[in-house]
This record gives structure tokens, C-alpha cells and sequence, in this order.
């Protein structure tokens, strides 16, 4: 295990609240962006600031956060490629155990044990819980506007840039009946 830099933005020291239940501490930050904070649509670029509203609150089991992360995301649009962007705005509360809780939850065997964020040599790590937060947020097919009409699926031109755009096409399975239609004519001498 990596230990955590507590000069980062997204880790907490848990000294601003102690071990005693009832204390409470609120505070903004900005932090750059976590790389892979998305989906290949659309994503928070790696470094881009994030702006973090946060209160930390001290209960028996660890540490209670609260908070609200803001940010922009930016894509490609799933119909005709132009670019997107996104505002990003998620709230989430997530518990951090003390180590001592969390040894005391696996020795009860408690089934929620493993997936408890814990509280590490005093600092908190907000990293997987943003991540948690942004990328559920981010729209699952981002669309430049709500009546893009996309691309011609033939030619791969833009259709909002010429909406009467289309090609004469014929249903290959009634291609050979078109020979009929228009039998081929010949110049033939009869004698």
C-alpha cells in the first residue's frame, strides 16, 4: 500500500477533527482532476480543477464526509462527433473508519468490513469517492443539443449541416426486380 501525500488537495487530514464525536470542520478546495475520471464518451480532463465543498464531521466509527465536487467534462457528441462539454456537479457522504474500527469489523465479521474506506496513518483519501461521484454523473451518451440529428449513416456527412441530405439507395434484396422495371433496349434488325 502507497502511503498518502498529504499535500494533496483530494487527502484530508483527519487532526482538523480529532477522535471526539460532535466535531466538525467545513472547508473548500480546488483540486486538479484524477486521471480517468470518466467514460471514453465523455470525461473530466486529467488536471482540470475540480472545486470541492466538504465538511468533515467526527462520529465513533471515523470520520463523516460530506460534500459537493464541480467541475466540467468534455466529449465528443454520440451522434455526429462535434465536440460537448458538460457541467459536473455531484454530491456524496461517505464514512472513513479509523484502522482500530475496522480491524473490530472484521474480527465480528462483518460482511460490509472490505468495503469500508478507511482512515490511513491519519489522513483521508477522497480520490475513489470523487471518482465514485463524477463518473455516474456524466451523461451516458452526451448529445451536442437535444435534436442533433447526426450523421448520414452512407456518407458520414453532418445532416445539420443540409437536412434535405439523402441518398437514393434500393433495398438490396429488391435490387434485381429494378432490372425489370427498366428492360434494356436493343437495336435489333429483323428480317
Amino acid at each position: 500500500m502507497t502511503r498518502l501525500d498529504p499535500r494533496s488537495p483530494l487527502v484530508l487530514d483527519t487532526k482538523l477533527v480529532g477522535r471526539r464525536p460532535g466535531t466538525m470542520h467545513e472547508l473548500e478546495r480546488e483540486a486538479a482532476a484524477p486521471s480517468d475520471l470518466g467514460t471514453d464518451v465523455i470525461r473530466v480532463e486529467e488536471g482540470s480543477p475540480l472545486l470541492l465543498d466538504l465538511r468533515m464531521e467526527s462520529v465513533v466509527e471515523g470520520v463523516l464526509v460530506t460534500g459537493s465536487v464541480r467541475g466540467t467534462a468534455s466529449g465528443a457528441c454520440v451522434r455526429c462527433l462535434d465536440p460537448v462539454t458538460d457541467k459536473v456537479d455531484g454530491r456524496f457522504q461517505e464514512l472513513f473508519v479509523h484502522a482500530d474500527r475496522h480491524v473490530h469489523h472484521q474480527e465480528v465479521g462483518d460482511e460490509d468490513a472490505d468495503e469500508e474506506q478507511r482512515i490511513e496513518d491519519g489522513y483521508i483519501d477522497l480520490e475513489p469517492v470523487i471518482r465514485d461521484t463524477v463518473v455516474p454523473a456524466l451523461p451516458f451518451q452526451p448529445v451536442c443539443r437535444p435534436d442533433c440529428p447526426g450523421l448520414c449513416s452512407v456518407c458520414g456527412q453532418p445532416l445539420a449541416e443540409d437536412p434535405e441530405h439523402q441518398h437514393d439507395q434500393i433495398d438490396p434484396r429488391w435490387a434485381a426486380l429494378s432490372a425489370l422495371a427498366d428492360p434494356p433496349t436493343t437495336t435489333e434488325k429483323r428480317t
